[in-house]
């Protein structure tokens, strides 16, 4: 099926380019609020966030005062990312060394890793150490907390710090923050603060400057990749059915198989392996010293080489991860198969295809796994993020979780469509204003600016965490799929009830200035805009509309997000689509039992055969209206009661 997304970008090699320092664009402009004691940087994968630390840590120790680098990664193998790097060849002041004794990335248990950890806080000429945040959560139990004092604290993925009581990485850091004198850098590729529980409350994370480095920046100023495209493949049955239609081994693919809790898993994870190792072809062999699987395609005998990263054995996969490590030409590696390894952190610059089966419920996992694919790299022009969903089945009982699932996927695209798109600055036009706007900018009539230091803060780098909010609200995912949804019900009710909910200290003005700015920026970004002449148009709810004639009562009359119900009227066939909708409608619908039997009997049939026809939900009348939701209440009842008898039949 074709993309939901498709993103073309301009290839000046901005974001690639080195200056005199040897910073590429987003390291240079995080060098500049280096002076601040605790740095958010917000960039996308492959934009050098690594390297962006090591020049922020250097100017530390050498002209802050600091004494100690320590720097925490989620996992082992994204340590070998803040390797010893010559900085000094490429005009920076300093280089990057890091002792072995050191660099806490290692196998081996975390009693011997908390010992080294104190032995460099006891080292006064070692500077720099390498760990994960399990180790540095063990050695702040194990050490004095005043032993932070005057040292940096780099934590990489800051996604996996949380606000929730119960996560033990966010209690260090607030602690950390509020009893010593440490800086703090974080970093993270998500652009989101967490997908429940935000990474810190409010009062903390207004501590922090934030450096935000957009996606469209980053792959606009590419030399090598062109487009990017995220599409879905909706299946019935089993997955690995479906595998063999979109696994192309001509391109450089990580596939993700999905979770043994999953839906979609067979519950058997190295069986699920071989079977798609099978599809492919016949393995020749598998080298003793890397673990490389070699595997003869059938459709012509051209050797593919095969990485299984869901075996879990650590002999095995040490092995494996270390030859991916060192990966530095196109054909040393074909095909990577994983289950939670290769997201965040993981880098194969000659990706091309990230493929990945089930519902991902994080947003933050499915913008790190698509930046896996998102590297430059002289091999490609195109990056492709294809999302496998199992389709709902109307006889299956599980059919409300299915529809959920898809929903929930086709919403998050709609979002990574809004963080991959250039962003839009918004200003309120004047009935007299003659003058052309700047470029990336937009004037609207009877558009609220922010009058207040808080919503201009929301406005400038909160954009996407509350588009985020938006697209996962349990009662937008009913309406978004909705043909007949008033656009004025989800832009002047839905959406302003989400944003008091996330923004309790705002006020009704200050909602609104929000609200307008989050939907114009929606439905600009979601719509397509075209140049004639020297005017500019702007595809919205199916037409053009001179830019110079927008007003914000026009935009409040477009729904933001009506690309859902295009890809799912697209993707599926009619009755599955009549499944999908009266699935949304009976979580709509208040009945009782009794209703629903009464109208049955005494008006709906009756009905059927008088008109030829079911009764429709979308009616002007409101006993045929009523009707039809009598109908679906009834079937949602029965697949219901289906499901159950099922269960009953084959318990686990």
């Amino acid at each position: 099926m074709p993309n939901l997304v498709d993103v073309t970008y301009a290839q000046t090699g901005q974001s690639t380019a080195i200056d005199r320092m040897g910073m590429r664009e987003m390291q240079a402009k995080a060098f500049l609020a280096r002076d601040a004691q605790y740095l958010l940087l917000k960039a996308p994968p492959a934009s050098g966030k690594s390297r962006a630390l090591m020049f922020l840590a250097l100017d530390k120790l050498f002209n802050q005062g600091m004494k100690k680098v320590i720097v925490a990664v989620p996992e082992r193998s994204i340590g070998a990312s803040f390797g010893s790097t010559r900085l000094t060849a490429h005009g920076f002041f300093a280089d990057w060394e890091v002792n072995d004794a050191y660099n806490l990335c290692t196998p081996g248990g975390e009693s011997s890793k908390v010992k080294a950890f104190g032995k460099f806080l006891d080292d006064s000429a070692a500077t720099i150490l390498i760990c994960t945040h399990a180790t540095l959560r063990f050695a702040f139990d194990a050490v004095e907390e005043s032993r932070f004092n005057k040292v940096l604290l780099a934590i990489d993925e800051f996604h996996h710090v949380s606000a929730d009581v119960d996560n033990r990485l966010g209690e260090v850091l607030r602690s950390v923050m509020n009893n010593t004198t440490a800086h703090i850098i974080a970093m993270t590729g998500s652009y989101f603060r967490g997908d429940s529980v935000p990474v810190l409350q409010a009062v903390d994370e207004a501590r922090f400057t934030p450096v935000t480095y957009n996606y469209y920046e980053q792959l606009n100023g590419y030399t090598h990749l062109k487009t990017l495209g995220i599409g879905y493949h909706f299946y019935q049955g089993r997955y690995l059915s479906a595998i063999a239609e979109i696994l192309d081994t001509d391109k450089k693919t990580i596939l993700h198989i999905p979770n043994v809790n999953a839906g979609e898993s067979t519950k058997q994870k190295h069986d699920e392996v071989n079977y798609i190792i099978d599809a492919i072809g016949e393995v020749e062999k598998q080298d003793s010293e890397t673990g490389v699987l070699f595997v003869r395609r059938k459709l012509d005998g051209k050797i593919i080489k095969v990485a299984d990263l869901v075996n879990d054995t650590p002999k095995d996969r040490d092995k494996i991860v270390a030859y991916l490590r060192d990966i530095n030409s196109v054909d040393d590696m074909d095909l990577i198969i994983a289950l939670g390894m290769a997201k965040e952190g993981f880098d194969w610059p000659f990706c091309e295809h990230a493929l990945t089966v089930g519902y991902r419920g994080s947003l933050t996992e499915i913008i790190q796994i698509i930046g896996r694919a998102t590297r430059d790299s002289t091999n490609k022009t195109h990056a492709q993020f294809t999302n496998l969903i199992a389709q709902p089945d109307a006889a299956d009982g599980e059919v409300k979780l299915s529809v959920n699932n898809m929903l929930k996927a086709i919403t998050a695209s709609l979002l990574m469509e809004q963080v991959l798109a250039p962003n839009f600055k918004f200003k309120t036009k004047h009935i007299d204003e003659e003058d052309e706007p700047a470029p990336g900018t937009i004037h609207i009539r009877g558009f609220k600016e922010p009058t207040s230091k808080r919503v201009k803060a929301i406005v400038e780098s909160d954009l996407n965490d509350l588009k985020a909010s938006i697209l996962q609200d349990s009662t937008m995912l009913k309406v978004l799929p909705g043909e007949f949804i008033d656009p004025e019900v989800i832009n002047k009710v839905l959406i302003p009830r989400v944003i008091r909910t996330k923004y309790p200290d705002l006020n009704d003005e200050q909602v609104e200035e929000v609200r307008q700015h989050v939907v114009a920026d929606a439905a600009i970004k979601n719509g397509e805009i075209k140049e004639v002449g020297d005017k500019k148009f702007v595809r919205m709810a199916g037409k053009f509309v001179n830019i110079e004639d927008l007003h914000i009562d026009l935009i409040d009359r477009v729904n933001p997000f009506q690309k859902a119900f295009e890809v799912l009227s697209k993707s599926v066939t009619a009755s599955l689509l009549k499944v999908i909708q009266e699935t949304i409608d009976a979580g709509r619908i208040q009945m009782t039992d009794e209703e629903a039997v009464i109208l049955y009997r005494d008006k709906i049939d009756p009905f059927m055969q008088q008109q030829g026809r079911e009764p429709h939900i979308n009616a002007h009348d409101p006993l045929e209206k009523r009707m039809a939701e009598a109908l679906v209440y009834l079937r949602n009842k029965r697949r219901q009661q289906q499901a159950q008898q099922a269960a009953q039949a084959n318990p686990a």
